[in-house]
């Protein structure tokens, strides 16, 4: 990872819906227990034997990687977790949480990507609370940001936490795409509800944070094989980002697992203000304009920065990473075109993601604060109105060379059936708009080159990731 100190894209692709949350704060018992401090390590199993990926049997990892891991000296092995964990409500609140009711038996799984060799390791350690709401387990943060991992060293553990990601097709007419249903042979001893007692992700805090426990603290098996982690950071995206909100604030002050908190994808909860541990958050303009954010906004401190994306969408379009995973799972695959424009911003956040995870790192190991960014512009909050330029681009905001060099209008807005909301809005910009603004090839790779460099200075991009976009202008057709 490199910033310079002198003068398509791998966005996570996931989707929302809010109707998958649920409170439990209509459900609180008349007497609450005491939880204690103490995480327990869970007994740890595997890693499991698979099937070739792709096999009808799907005896194989849900979601498994199609990279070629070796090529970078890694392994994917997936690994079983089972103990007693504890219930919390799910409901968002400023306070540490008290125990709802202990002791409910559960049994998840947790996915690993990691160096296959300590001289790899750089030591630091991902943990996904995985994405559910499209009824499977979407390694998101591991998409949006799988090069900077191989590249750097990193080693990645996705968490399946949730119950729809386990659960979902377990009763009839729900599509078969959690984990039971999708593979009975593999995952069918599988509960993270102890037997539908528990269906409100109530036990889902502790779950997570016994798979951090055993990442940390093997006892038995070591999901990491060889490897002594020596930071550790929480991840999420969209619903699991608020999930980790409500984790920092509730939990983490009880556990205190894990170094540090990198959330993507915000969907409008605040974050507590008397802790000590860092937390870096990167929005897109869609998180802003439809997912509440602008009222969730809080002011960088000692502990928190936030990032926000112009011209970026909450799930992005360029890569064919995803679907093609799906595809070969048997998977649903979201339908864009019955979105009233094109879908899928171009804006590659990721990118913003990348540098915020180093940034995280130095702010946690040395005490380097990262840079503050500026906030995309807003005329009015009730109802969101974003800022923007002649070409509909808004203003303010990190800007990515793809959204400061326009050659398309990308904006986080758009509209049409199931999650056209998420999936913002790529319009080219016609022939001769292109030839107007870049004259000729030349122009353009010199106004990309410019931009990279400046959000590189500014600590948004990191100089491989600055090389990869000077590279696509290179080899683009603007101005030929």
């Amino acid at each position: 990872m490199k910033f310079i100190k002198k003068p398509f894209i791998v966005l996570a692709a996931l989707t929302l819906s809010l109707s998958l949350y649920s409170s439990a704060l209509a459900d609180q018992p008349a007497q609450q227990e005491n939880s204690g401090t103490t995480v327990p390590n869970p007994v740890v199993t595997g890693p499991i034997p698979s099937s070739p990926l792709g096999d009808p049997s799907h005896n194989y990892p849900q979601l498994a990687t199609s990279t070629d891991l070796g090529k970078y000296g890694y392994i994917e092995e997936e690994f079983f977790f089972e103990g007693k964990a504890t219930r919390y409500s799910t409901a968002q609140s400023f306070e540490t949480a008290t125990a709802i009711s202990t002791n409910h038996p559960y049994k998840s799984r947790m996915l690993v990507r990691r160096p296959a060799s300590p001289e790899k390791f750089n030591g630091k350690v991902i943990v996904e609370w995985l994405n559910v709401t499209s009824g499977y387990n979407l390694d998101a943060m591991y998409m949006s940001s799988y090069e900077h991992f191989l590249r750097e060293g990193y080693a990645y553990v996705g968490v399946s936490a949730q119950r729809v990601g386990v659960h979902q097709g377990d009763k009839a007419g729900e599509p078969a795409s959690g984990l039971k249903a999708w593979s009975p042979a593999r995952y069918g001893t599988l509960d993270v509800t102890d037997s539908g007692k528990v269906i409100d992700d109530g036990l889902a805090f502790d779950i997570y944070s016994q798979a951090a426990q055993a990442i940390l603290h093997p006892v038995g098996v070591n999901p990491l094989g060889n490897l002594k982690p020596e930071l550790m950071i929480a991840a999420g995206a969209s619903q699991s980002e608020r999930y980790l909100v409500r984790y920092y604030n509730k939990i983490h002050p009880q556990t205190n697992l894990f170094d540090g908190y990198l959330m993507y994808l915000g969907i409008g909860d605040k974050l507590r203000t008397d802790l000590d541990t860092k937390v870096i958050k990167v929005n897109t303009e869609n998180d802003l304009l439809v997912l509440g954010e602008v009222a969730a906004r809080q002011d960088d401190s000692n502990v928190l920065r936030t990032y926000e994306v112009a011209g970026a969408s909450h799930v992005g379009g360029g890569s064919d990473y995803r679907s093609n995973i799906l595809i070969r799972d048997d998977l649903p695959v979201a339908d864009i075109s019955v979105c009233q424009k094109p879908a899928l911003s171009r804006v590659p956040t990721g990118y913003v993601v990348n540098a915020a995870y180093e940034h995280l790192v130095r702010w946690i190991e040395d005490g380097i604060a990262p840079p503050k960014g500026k906030r995309i512009q807003v005329e009015s909050t009730s109802p969101v109105v974003i800022s923007r330029d002649s070409n509909g681009n808004a203003i303010g905001g990190i800007r990515l060379p793809q959204h400061e060099v326009p050659t398309a209008t990308n904006t986080g807005a758009n509209s049409g059936g199931g999650f056209c909301y998420l999936f913002g809005s790529h319009e080219p910009f016609s022939p001769e708009k292109l030839r107007s603004l870049y004259p000729n090839h030349g122009s353009y790779v010199s106004a990309v080159t410019r931009a990279a460099n400046d959000v590189n200075k500014q600590g948004f991009l990191l100089i491989e990731d600055a090389k990869t976009i000077r590279e696509e202008a290179a080899q683009s057709k603007i101005g030929k």
